[in-house]
């Protein structure tokens, strides 16, 4: 009994103090201590298991199941606390990349209202009686269409977008208004819902 609290002191104080190989990524580490935690743990219930009498043994098994829990929440609590490796970022990646647009304008019924009488002007310029009138009609809605689509495109500007391919296998893309000055393969972070260079 004396033997296995000295024991798991040992363990908690090498979990305390991080003994465990630097080498090792934080999530080996953690397996490697639930393996040691499981395996002192199996020891320890076959040293309770050589108690004589039953009540000295049920004592064993719930002291046993106490330091393992003990140990077990201590690693949790370790693993999780782990500071992240020097140069790690989580919003970080490379460009992929960059493609150069056109973003259409917005038409306005200023357009729309141009387009139409120039339209209905010409449509009027057609046939005679009921066919002048249906073509005057037919020029408005087509020069009101043709107004919006001439007025999108005078207002339409430069647009980039830019693809970024994070180090944790994310993907995201980002638009905006004037050159970012990125090309593929640049490295990237996260800034103010956008990315900068790093």
């Amino acid at each position: 009994m004396r033997n296995r609290s000295i024991t798991a002191a040992l363990l908690l104080a090498a979990l305390a103090t991080g003994s465990v190989a630097q080498a090792q990524s934080p999530k080996d580490q953690f397996n490697a201590e639930n393996k040691r935690i499981a395996t002192r743990y199996a020891e320890d219930k076959k040293l309770c298991a050589d108690e004589q009498d039953s009540g000295q043994r049920m004592q064993c098994l719930r002291d046993a199941k106490a330091e393992f829990d003990k140990s077990t929440a201590l690693a949790k609590a370790q693993y999780k606390a782990s500071p992240a490796k020097p140069g790690d970022c989580r919003d970080c990646g490379k460009v992929t990349q960059v493609v150069t647009g056109e973003k259409a304008g917005e038409g306005s019924a200023l357009g729309m209202i141009a387009g139409g009488v120039a339209g209905a002007l010409l449509g009027n310029q057609v046939g005679s009686g009921h066919g002048r009138q249906l073509a005057t009609v037919a020029g408005a809605a087509g020069g009101a269409y043709a107004g919006k689509k001439v007025e999108e495109k005078a207002k339409a500007t430069k647009q980039w977008t830019v693809h970024v391919q994070y180090d944790d296998g994310r993907q995201a893309s980002f638009t905006f208004d004037h050159d970012p000055q990125m090309m593929s393969g640049d490295r990237v972070q996260n800034s103010n819902g956008s990315i900068i260079r790093r």
